[in-house]
């Protein structure tokens, strides 16, 4: 919102295919001469959603917990820090010496769902929670897969997940 640049709005609510997402980005970015500095510096002001910091505190208090995400670590340290230091599993950015990202470079593909299957071989039981498309092969491959604040679209395509609207019920439904 803040570089007004509608194109930047397109997230993975919309796209299903999070390499062609990221290339587009990165694209956008390099066009409009905006540099991994620039976006950091955003990130350093913005503040998780309401109720995350407790929600988080509350469930890691009972259960072991990972993130598993499809951010970048360039991103998500201030983030990470306001939320005492979660496990966080996600991406890393590509930056050449002006310091604009090149390139995304995934952990690995579909490495949301290839995290909870490597769980479930340690017989772990997962229960994962998501709301977008490059989160619904991680919540089909968990034992129990619940949609949090996803959008409409979301909802429809995939009915077979139970949906929460905030974090009281959905640490019932995980804790269930």
């Amino acid at each position: 919102r803040r570089t007004k640049i509608n194109a930047l709005k397109r997230t993975t609510r919309d796209e299903s295919n999070y390499d062609r997402l990221m290339k587009y980005r990165i694209n956008i970015l390099k066009k409009h001469k905006i540099k991994l500095k620039d976006i950091q510096r955003v990130i350093s002001k913005l503040r998780p959603l309401s109720g995350a910091k407790v929600f988080l505190n509350k469930l890691r208090s009972k259960h072991q917990v990972i993130i598993l995400s499809d951010t970048f670590y360039e991103f998500a340290a201030p983030l990470m820090k306001q939320l005492d230091y979660p496990t966080l599993f996600c991406n890393s950015l590509e930056v050449n010496r002006q310091g604009f990202i090149v390139r995304h470079r995934m952990r690995q593909k579909d490495g949301k769902a290839n995290a909870v299957r490597a769980l479930r071989q340690l017989n772990l039981n997962v229960k994962a929670a998501g709301d977008s498309y490059n989160d619904v092969t991680m919540l089909k491959r968990a034992h129990q897969g619940v949609l949090f604040k996803p959008p409409k679209n979301i909802v429809k395509e995939f009915p077979q997940f139970r949906v929460t609207w905030n974090y009281k019920d959905l640490l019932k439904r995980l804790e269930a």
